[in-house]
């Protein structure tokens, strides 16, 4: 018999997560819809005038919480290619960092809605269900059906228990962590048509807040990394880059903190947002690989991923 010499190790001892490089803050200047590119420049000025005093201002802010140091302050943009092609990047970038620039902005990262769609499995496979007290396991998880809550759905008016049983009397639908009243969110992830799935805005814009936040891994890498602006614009979405780095002297476009400024019809959005992000397990390796960078740095930041993020309504 020939002896057989075999090694064994621990399993976590061997995974390689990939540091993200992080800013204090990374701010969205905008995220608009092809109603507002097809309104013209004069319509990105307006909105770009809006955002300017609040850019400034949670600059401001960083510079007073790092006194002696300079604060990491990144700005990025995201552009709605997902749900509808319009235009093309060659019409459209120039136009958006024009008018940036004309408040006084400078847009460091250029990134596509399509995009947060490629890395969008991985947070559906970090989904957790969150069951409402005395759940008994009869509804479905969210994997299957493609909704996510934040505790109990109404149940169906009329409908019989089992068989023969009673048939259950309406109840209104309840919070999981309320306070004092309820504030019931369903929020529909995807949608198919046959072998084509389509994500959510809510769910994408889930998945842009973890990117910004440095949160994702593929395979212990990270998932989407910022290029080069190119040379010329394409005249195709598909031919640019997922993120496109236009500042070569931009901080880094992951942060500890986001902080957004949208307009007022994204407020149901977000709030979509907050509820998936609360059910969506982070790995314990990148959490941990954040939290020591930032005590490094004397910044404390929130154990729940939610209280890192935060917003303007224009």
């Amino acid at each position: 018999m020939t002896p057989v010499n075999a090694m064994f190790g621990e399993v976590t001892a061997e995974r390689r997560i990939a540091a993200a490089p992080l800013s204090h803050v990374s701010v969205e200047l905008g995220h608009l819809y092809m109603e507002d590119f097809e309104a013209g420049p004069d319509r990105l000025r307006r909105l770009f005038r809006r955002v300017a005093p609040w850019a400034g201002a949670v600059r401001s802010t960083w510079e007073e919480r790092m006194p002696g140091r300079q604060a990491r302050v990144s700005t990025c943009f995201l552009v709605d290619d997902y749900f509808s092609r319009f235009s093309s990047p060659a019409e459209s970038v120039p136009m958006v960092l024009d008018a940036a620039a004309d408040s006084g902005l400078s847009i460091d990262y250029l990134a596509r809605e399509s995009a947060c769609a490629e890395p969008a499995g991985l947070v559906e496979d970090r989904l957790v269900d969150d069951p409402p007290p005395g759940a008994n396991g009869s509804r479905p998880p969210v994997k299957e059906t493609g909704w996510l809550c934040n505790g109990m759905r109404s149940p169906q008016a009329g409908a019989a228990v089992q068989a023969m049983g009673k048939a259950q009397r309406w109840a209104p639908p309840a919070q999981n962590a309320k306070r004092g009243h309820s504030i019931f969110v369903d929020v529909e992830l995807w949608d198919e048509s046959g072998q084509h799935r389509t994500w959510s805005c809510p769910f994408l814009a889930a998945v842009w807040q973890l990117l910004r936040l440095g949160l994702l891994r593929d395979a212990g890498r990270l998932p989407l990394r910022p290029v080069p602006r190119p040379s010329a614009w394409p005249t195709d979405w598909d031919a640019l880059p997922p993120i496109v780095q236009l500042n070569e002297q931009a901080p880094p476009f992951t942060a500890y903190t986001t902080m957004s400024v949208l307009s007022s019809r994204f407020l149901p959005v977000e709030l979509a947002v907050r509820t998936i992000l609360s059910q969506v397990a982070v790995d314990a390796e990148v959490l941990r690989q954040v939290a020591g960078r930032s005590e490094g740095e004397g910044i404390r930041l929130d154990e729940e991923i939610v209280d890192r993020i935060s917003y303007v309504f224009t």
